[in-house]
């Protein structure tokens, strides 16, 4: 190969190392740099983690211990442990989400968080950590919804939390039933008990919040899978970076069973995403 008579001799000598050198480079996977993001984290020593304090089995608060508890939370501090510094939890919901990790307050969003279309296009992404389809909550003694057959008729009242996947779902698929949206400090299970709706939709994790705790509630499952939605954690969009570091725990922790063993611990099993 001949080469311009301004490349230096030397040079000649350096060019395999060189092409070797920058092949390798170009190899190094974003998860393995070090953006911008992990070293701030490193520097303040604390790993802030967005999470919704309500929900059960995945980043739930005690109301009377005021301790946190659930998938997530174990996750998120195995996360900061294998960073190096500590989980600094951060109270946000699903409708704030967006808003919280764009104007900073978090570093990462780990509470189950659905990927619905909108905040796919708003914030990055993970791979699936884990998939719920809808189910309907009702009371024992109701007489109104028994199956899930009973829930879009006439008259029914159907709850649903707002900001959450559940409201756009239903909106679109009830053709008969009204559709109630609860927005905080009201909670769908205030609204269920007192015979202000016939029932509520949710997902798997809240579902065992009901179950495990209210005698009074029943599962009403769908028949057939209705509206399966994966969840994963988010990151404010355009991190490349961070988002692959995030990305490579979660790859990390299903290889090594911490993410099994998290969802044993918390009776979520048959929900987890297959690898």
């Amino acid at each position: 190969m001949r080469y311009p008579w301004f490349v230096p001799r030397f040079a000649l000598s350096l060019a395999p190392a060189l092409a070797v050198g920058l092949a390798l480079a170009a190899a190094v996977p974003a998860a393995a740099q070090a953006p911008e993001r992990l070293a701030r984290i490193r520097e303040r020593q604390a790993l802030r983690v967005c999470i919704w304090p309500d929900y059960y089995g995945i980043s739930f608060r005690n109301p009377k211990t005021g301790a946190l508890g659930g998938l997530d939370i174990d996750l998120a501090n195995a996360f900061a442990r294998d960073i190096g510094v500590k989980a600094e939890f951060v109270d946000s919901s699903f409708p704030a989400l967006v808003k919280d990790l764009d104007a900073d307050r978090c570093d990462v969003a780990m509470f189950a968080v659905g990927k619905l279309p909108a905040r796919v296009a708003a914030l990055d992404f993970t791979q699936d950590v884990l998939v719920s389809d809808i189910y309907g909550v009702a009371t024992k003694a109701s007489r109104v919804v028994r199956e899930w057959s009973d829930i879009d008729r006439p008259g029914v009242r159907v709850a649903v939390q707002a900001g959450t996947f559940m409201e756009p779902v239903m909106r679109e698929r009830l053709r008969q039933a009204t559709l109630v949206v609860v927005s905080p400090p009201r909670t769908r299970e205030e609204e269920l008990e007192s015979g202000r709706v016939d029932v509520f939709m949710t997902d798997y994790p809240y579902s065992r919040r009901l179950i495990d705790n209210a005698d009074w509630a029943r599962l009403v499952p769908p028949p057939a899978p209705f509206h399966r939605l994966p969840y994963g954690y988010a990151v404010k969009k355009g991190q490349r970076g961070w988002l692959a570091r995030v990305d490579a725990f979660v790859t990390a922790a299903k290889a090594d069973g911490r993410l099994r063993a998290a969802a044993a611990r918390h009776g979520l099993e048959p929900i987890l995403a297959t690898p």
